[in-house]
């Protein structure tokens, strides 16, 4: 069965009001016709958004009225700590529970080292260690995937999410393919999002690989990811401290005794214009509607 707007409402919603992946509709159901006409979109209780691709300052939402998250990252070659704090940046915005799932282990020469770097980067992040090919930590996933709740899982391309989701549904139900040799990136198998009934009663959803991952509303996501820098910096001698040269900076002495790391603060940073910029330009469309 199809869905489909009504007129009214694509005259009148704008770019987030439109059905995602897991929103609860109201519709008027044509069972003969095999379609459905979708009039409202009921109130979201967690949305995962991201900023469009490309020079439009609007709104995308990846996935909707979800309870857990399960942000997958591969400890092979690619395995990159900035760009997992840049997923939970967006996932700590969301309401939803953030999970690590650490996935590729097999392929690691020390996954338990990989592992206890992501704790200390995130103590309140649960962390998962899995491999797919192995069914090493596999178990472990079950006591997120409760009837009645959701899951969505995110992360790059070749990270093993078809393959973990074909594991859940205990049957080859997607795609997979294998990562490239020369780089060990992976290729895209997933090309769009899909919510999946579990034979434990859970949904799940599933994500294409994502390569460009732009922020929207990171505000209080940058400050529970980045909790350390954020509390370090409340005992700066200034309280304008841009964490430089500035002398009494709690932040650099921090750097100094092995804390928290130069990279880390830089990318806190980067993130901070990210997202001032998108402010910014969300004002002046802002007022270029009004007028």
């Amino acid at each position: 069965m199809t869905g489909e707007i009504t007129g009214r409402f694509l005259f009148t919603a704008s770019p987030g009001d439109f059905p995602a992946v897991g929103d609860w509709v109201a519709v008027t159901l044509y069972t003969q016709e095999g379609k459905a006409i979708i009039h409202h979109v009921l109130p979201r209780k967690t949305q995962f958004l991201r900023k469009t691709a490309g020079l439009i300052t609007e709104q995308q939402i990846l996935a909707a009225n979800f309870d857990t998250i399960f942000i997958v990252t591969s400890i092979n070659n690619d395995f990159n700590p900035r760009r997992l704090e840049r997923y939970l940046t967006l996932a700590n915005q969301t309401r939803g529970k953030p999970v690590i799932l650490l996935s590729k282990i097999d392929l690691s020469e020390n996954p338990e080292q990989v592992a206890k770097e992501v704790r200390t980067l995130f103590p309140s992040v649960s962390v998962h260690q899995i491999s797919n090919q192995t069914g090493q930590g596999l178990v472990e996933l079950n006591q997120y995937l409760k009837p009645g709740e959701t899951v969505v899982v995110l992360g790059s391309s070749g990270v093993g999410k078809s393959t973990l989701i074909n594991y859940f549904l205990n049957t080859d139900y997607l795609t997979t393919g294998a990562i490239r040799k020369g780089d060990q990136k992976g290729r895209h198998t997933t090309t769009k999002r899909m919510l999946l009934k579990l034979p434990s009663g859970a949904l799940i959803i599933d994500t294409p690989g994502i390569r460009e991952l732009q922020l929207w509303d990171g505000n209080q996501g940058l400050k529970t990811t980045f909790a350390d820098i954020e509390e370090l910096a409340t005992s700066c001698r200034f309280g304008d401290c841009q964490h430089q040269s500035e002398p009494g900076c709690a932040v650099k002495e921090a750097i100094q005794q092995g804390r928290t790391s130069e990279e880390r603060l830089a990318n806190y940073r980067k993130m901070l214009k990210e997202m001032a910029y998108l402010e910014k330009r969300q004002q002046e469309k802002a007022k270029r509607l009004s007028r």
